[in-house]
């Protein structure tokens, strides 16, 4: 597998986001070795809180509240999906498969030796973070689901998603930073358009964004809908809390938190939350409010202390 590496240079300078690089490496399932970023903050010791981002976003996505939850006494730690950020970035888009993802985050849980995980999950992160904990629910204690789920291609997606596939394919530049503008309520400034637009110097670093919207299950024998259909079912049992943080503004994942909350037992009596004014990317329009939503799930359960 052949794979691009965005130069360290793109990265310097972004505005908010002066957290240190960490690294490690991941199986590309073709004999090779693909390089994975990850932000790493707050204390070593801290419960975990692990944040994925979707598509065609980065860990950039969470800088605001990286600073917050690390400061509340938890380690935070925000990977590059493979394809996006500082991460490697394979070069066909058929490098890029469901499972492959699935595999490659599971990978850095395992090397990091993360438990007790609290995933906080959006748009593909969803996708991908929903299935690393049905198939490794013993490493995680919570979730906070945020404009995201798990499609099985059961259920029609809605024309919003449609439209976005097919801009997805059609467009002959993908304008990863006027993406992510279109799909907040607050103006980005150009620094911050430039910042999303920083991983991907030319168009041939976008296989894995522009292959995205491809691969999510749109019908009922997509290669992927098996394996979620799978982890509906542990999440049918999921008695861990879940707690729901959907924004009023996103016509793709509009309802689906009540989905969730009506088949998940652990979102049962949970507080779950609307954020008012914030489109499909919430992290931007409303950072410190979802922030807030999950330091208040950690402390909800906060394990007893001796005493």
């Amino acid at each position: 597998m052949h794979a691009l590496r965005t130069p360290d240079a793109r990265f310097e300078n972004l505005p908010g986001y002066a957290f240190a690089p960490h690294y490690l490496e991941v199986d590309d399932g073709e004999g090779g070795r693909l390089r994975m970023h990850y932000v790493d903050e707050g204390p070593r010791h801290g419960r975990v809180v692990l944040m994925l981002h979707g598509e065609p976003s980065w860990s950039y996505l969470y800088r605001k509240m990286i600073p917050l939850i690390a400061a509340a006494g938890y380690r935070t730690l925000a990977p590059d999906l493979i394809g996006f950020g500082r991460s490697d970035k394979p070069s066909e888009r058929t490098d890029y498969t469901f499972a492959r993802h699935v595999a490659w985050v599971w990978s850095c849980v395992e090397q990091l030796g993360l438990s007790e995980i609290t995933l906080v999950c959006q748009d593909w992160g969803s996708l991908i973070g929903l299935r690393v904990a049905a198939e490794h629910q013993a490493r995680f204690s919570g979730i906070v689901l945020a404009n995201g789920g798990l499609p099985t291609g059961d259920i029609p997606m809605p024309p919003a998603f449609m439209a976005w596939q097919k801009f997805s394919q059609e467009t002959e530049v993908f304008p990863v930073g006027l993406i992510l503008s279109a799909a907040c309520v607050s103006k980005l400034p150009p620094e911050v358009v430039a910042a999303y637009d920083a991983p991907f110097p030319d168009e041939t670093y976008k296989a894995g964004a522009r292959q995205f919207p491809m691969l999510v299950p749109s019908s009922p024998s997509d290669p992927a809908s098996a394996a979620n259909r799978a982890a509906w079912e542990v999440l049918k049992q999921w008695h861990k809390p879940l707690v729901t943080a959907f924004s009023d503004g996103d016509p793709i994942t509009r309802g689906g938190d009540l989905v969730v909350q009506q088949l998940v037992p652990g979102a049962k009596g949970q507080p779950h939350t609307t954020i008012r004014d914030g489109g499909h990317f919430l992290q931007e329009d409303k950072g410190e409010e979802l922030a807030q939503v999950v330091i208040d799930l950690l402390r909800r359960t906060q394990p007893a202390t001796a005493g």
